[in-house]
């Protein structure tokens, strides 16, 4: 069990739900504010649908994690020259057959998950709202999968920051604000953009650590193309774009609205300033692997923060 454990990698999961719990609290602060205000909103904000969208979520990653992990294997990416921590079957303590058979299980847990999600939140009525996000969660599932799996493996052309974007950002952010309050608000697309760039920013320093190695077994990811000191560049532009797009209009709107809301920039504004400092001094590769850690828990900090603010504002 320890060894399906470590395989699930469940560090990875402050990055997943971190877009959970920001869209789920703008969905609680807009749904709250229309339903006191204005007669455009007609939905409470509902805790069974915030925890199954946190299950569906886990049962995502964790199938995502499984399928890196075979697909690497498959391909060769997975060998001593990997500067990352050692992966279930390169260590040889789950096989090829027993992944892929985890993968399959996973797969159908996300999928069962997901429509106890839809029904809950649709409230059993079948419709084109409904079919559509079943298509979006088929594809979430593909997603993890075509990762690294498969011949057209997007991880391996360099498409995998697009997908990350996609999937961590505009998808993990304004898919749990729509079931809660079956609208669109189009200001979210700034908190959705600054969270993929977040996501994009967790894979790119894992492709810079393991650019070398990748270069060799012929997986091109981004970090690959553009080189060690370009990549750095396009991690700082991130940074640059999550600010703009989110951070900045946050701390305005606390500064002349509520103040509160701006105890949620101070802690990640400290993190993202040592992070960046650290990133653009560092030669090693290796050294790479612990900043992946800092970005992943700023996020998850900032959502939290975000979150525990607003119910405690409104």
């Amino acid at each position: 069990m320890k060894h399906w454990i470590k395989a699930f990698r469940l560090r990875t999961l402050p990055l997943s739900f971190s877009n959970i719990l920001l869209g789920s609290g703008l969905a609680y602060l807009i749904g709250t504010t229309a339903i006191t205000n204005g007669p455009n909103y007609s939905h409470q904000f509902s805790w069974s649908i915030f925890i199954l969208t946190l299950i569906t979520t886990l049962l995502l990653q964790i199938l995502s994690n499984l399928a890196n992990d075979y697909g690497d294997s498959k391909k060769g990416a997975d060998n001593d020259g990997r500067i990352g921590p050692e992966r279930s079957i390169q260590s040889g303590k789950i096989s090829q057959k027993a992944m892929l058979t985890a993968i399959i299980i996973f797969s159908i847990l996300s999928l069962i998950s997901g429509i106890l999600l839809l029904i809950t939140a649709f409230g059993g009525v079948i419709d084109l709202k409904f079919m559509s996000f079943i298509l979006v969660g088929l594809a979430s599932i593909a997603a993890a999968i075509k990762y690294t799996v498969g011949k057209r493996a997007y991880g391996y052309s360099g498409l995998g920051d697009i997908f990350v974007f996609l999937f961590f950002g505009i998808v993990g952010v304004i898919g749990p604000f729509y079931l809660q309050n079956h609208q669109i608000n189009w200001f979210l697309l700034l908190p959705a953009t600054a969270m993929g760039c977040f996501s994009v920013a967790v894979l790119n320093l894992n492709n810079m650590r393991d650019q070398e190695n990748d270069q060799k077994v012929g997986k091109i990811t981004l970090a690959v193309k553009l080189g060690f000191e370009k990549s750095k560049i396009y991690h700082y532009t991130l940074f640059a774009v999550a600010y703009l797009a989110f951070i900045l209009p946050l701390i305005i709107f606390s500064i002349r609205n509520d103040y509160r809301l701006m105890i949620c920039c101070l802690p990640i504004i400290l993190i993202h300033f040592i992070h960046l400092k650290k990133v653009r001094s560092i030669k090693d590769p290796r050294d790479f692997d612990p900043e992946l850690k800092k970005v992943a828990l700023s996020a998850l900090l900032f959502s939290l923060l975000f979150f525990v603010t607003i119910l405690y504002i409104l």
